[in-house]
């Protein structure tokens, strides 16, 4: 029996990126693409590409930094519509994606930094890639803004939250390109009952 839905929902490509140079000094350097061939594991020579990665500030509890992991952050996918919002609350007339490191933006699904871990957003030739978790805010991304000369980047962090996007790595190769449409497919699953517990230290 199917375990994932596909839904209605579908979101366009608008801008695509990455990053193939590390981060130096705090600040993000993301360049646009035209598009994206993505294989198992993620886009060749970008910075977060890999079957596995050396674990980071993301799973201290679980690792102690530097163990090498499964790499389920092969990629940043974020929302135009909070992106703007992003902007807006920053005080900025508009956000430039490379800011944030974005891998792929999409327009068109609402609330996209909490779509559910697991879903799927599957593009025209059937390249898939899978929601891992919600992206947190980070200085990286704050100190970038502030180097590109904005007063407003010391509010990042508070206008980003809930908003950053979500990491996500490829479950099926293919190519992402700028108007692509992608379909977003989410598991049958209801909530975890415990969920509030654990968020109050339950």
């Amino acid at each position: 029996m199917p375990v994932l839905i596909p839904t209605t929902f579908k979101a366009r490509i608008v801008w695509l990126g990455a990053q193939f140079r590390p981060v130096e000094r705090l600040v993000i350097q993301s360049e646009p693409l035209g598009e994206m061939r993505l294989s198992f594991a993620g886009l060749e020579g970008e910075v977060h590409a890999g079957l596995t990665r050396p674990s980071c500030s993301r799973v201290t509890a679980q690792y102690p930094k530097g163990t090498e992991i499964r790499n389920v952050r092969q990629l940043t996918v974020v929302s135009a519509e909070e992106m703007a919002e992003v902007a807006a609350g920053m005080g900025l007339a508009g956000f430039d994606y490379p800011w944030i490191g974005a891998s792929v933006v999409l327009e068109g699904i609402p609330d996209l930094t909490h779509l559910p871990p697991s879903s799927r957003l599957q593009g025209p030739d059937g390249v898939t890639i899978v929601v891992d978790m919600l992206n947190q805010p980070c200085q990286q991304v704050a100190a970038t803004i502030a180097k590109a000369g904005h007063e407003g980047a010391k509010r990042f962090r508070s206008a980003a939250k809930g908003k950053r996007g979500v990491t996500a790595w490829v479950e099926r190769e293919g190519v992402l390109r700028l108007g692509d449409e992608m379909v977003l497919h989410v598991p049958d699953q209801r909530v975890w009952a415990h969920l509030e517990a654990v968020r109050k230290g339950g």
